[in-house]
């Protein structure tokens, strides 16, 4: 019993060989509570709030890996109908088997992917346009904005197939482009309905560089991509909720739709691993070697998705009001001006809605052009079809002749013997 080993204690005095190592125990101790503290301080806050999904409606993109994928199964365990944007086809056997065991684990069958290529322009719209042709509007609760992209340190630029910078497109372009299309679909919800758009950020566009100042080719860096990413999606987020106050009803009625944004900090995600391990095979053992670092100092996915759900589920930030920066389950202020700066935000939205006119036009052209020579190419070979045809019929109808040639000449020959 622990008191009879105290008193013990109190009477014969410490054992032997705690009077002789407790410098040694001592150090211990504390470096074990150092880490333990370390740990605990690193996990983050948790979140507390439970709301009903049942019945509502949670559009998610990023939803397959990191904390995306653990947003999705809280949300599907509490009722949500999820639907998954993922770049890949919804035939695709990774996705139906993942789809299938999310089901499974959250006894939710309501859970759906749909094929939503980021890094794609055309892919946006052609789902997006999709969504708002529907009669009546569809419902729609939640849009969580998850996806990210990172390029490693030590790899080189890269553009989309329609010419756009990567990291630039898949972080921010996307989101600007697939908003502004389902923006008829969110200001036709009910009055109210808590419609709730968040946007995971991250903290490093505290460090991103003006967005007055361009981003070319010779000044570009991956650090510096993925910061000014963040950014703009920051400043276009206050920009879109002020386009959503702005917009009149016509039921004369408030909107109810809020943007929220959240810093989940820095978690053992796919995408930190490939930021650490420089994208490179080398690195990605180092990374395995040095593990007890990444455990120690960085988040779980479980537990950087604790601040988006917290932006999902907490009811008191209906009060709060919108457009919001939610860092460990709690409000912090922005740490740049820029995000609430109107002449920034009204010169990237016209900037961007200039790139995605001329893009599209191009890419327009382009899958015209591509779609011509196509059927140019099904129309020769059809037509080149049609020509062996003739000439195998054409070779049979003289093999034909010859055989009967032969025939002929064999039966004159018995006629004259």
């Amino acid at each position: 019993m622990p008191l009879d080993y105290f008193g013990y204690i109190a009477e014969a005095g410490l054992p032997t060989y705690v009077t002789e190592n407790w410098w040694f125990i001592l150090k211990t101790a504390a470096a074990v509570a150092v880490l333990v503290f370390i740990k605990l301080w690193s996990s983050g806050a948790s979140n507390t709030a439970e709301r009903d999904m049942h019945g509502r409606v949670v559009m998610i993109t990023g939803g397959t890996s990191g904390i995306g994928a653990t947003t999705v199964l809280e949300l599907g365990s509490r009722g949500a109908q999820i639907i998954l944007l993922t770049h890949t086809p919804v035939s695709d056997p990774f996705l139906v088997e993942y789809i299938g065991d999310v089901r499974a684990r959250t006894g939710n069958e309501l859970i759906y992917a749909e094929h939503v290529d980021l890094s794609s322009l055309h892919s946006i719209r052609k789902f997006a346009t999709k969504w708002i042709d529907n009669s009546p509007p569809r419902r729609l609760d939640m849009i969580i904005l998850a996806a990210a992209t990172i390029t490693p340190a030590s790899a080189k630029r890269k553009e989309t197939v329609e010419g756009i910078e990567e990291t630039w497109m898949v972080n921010y372009l996307a989101n600007f482009h697939l908003l502004s299309i389902l923006s008829p679909a969110i200001k036709a919800q009910p009055w109210d309905r808590d419609v709730r758009i968040i946007f995971a950020s991250c903290s490093s566009y505290i460090g991103s560089p003006s967005l007055k100042e361009p981003l070319d080719k010779k000044t570009w860096s991956p650090g510096t991509a993925y910061k000014r990413s963040k950014l703009a999606l920051m400043v276009f987020g206050q920009a879109f909720q002020k386009h959503l106050d702005n917009y009149k009803r016509p039921d004369q009625l408030p909107m109810n739709a809020r943007v929220f944004f959240v810093d989940p900090g820095f978690s053992r995600t796919p995408g930190m691993r490939r930021w650490l391990s420089r994208g490179s095979l080398l690195g990605l053992f180092a990374y395995i070697a040095a593990y007890p670092l990444p455990w120690l100092f960085l988040k779980s996915p479980e537990q950087g998705a604790q601040a988006i759900l917290y932006a999902a589920m907490e009811s008191s930030l209906v009060r709060a009001g919108a457009g919001k920066l939610i860092k460990e389950c709690r409000i912090v202020d922005f740490a740049r001006t820029e995000i609430e700066d109107d002449e920034v935000a009204k010169k990237l939205w016209e900037e961007s809605d200039k790139l995605i006119e001329t893009t599209e036009k191009d890419s327009a052209a382009l899958r015209a052009l591509e779609k011509k020579m196509e059927e140019e190419r099904a129309k020769e070979a059809k037509e080149a079809e049609k020509v062996k045809e003739v000439e195998s019929l054409v070779e049979a109808i003289k093999k034909g002749k010859e055989s009967q040639k032969a025939k002929g000449k064999k039966k004159s020959k018995k006629e004259t013997s």
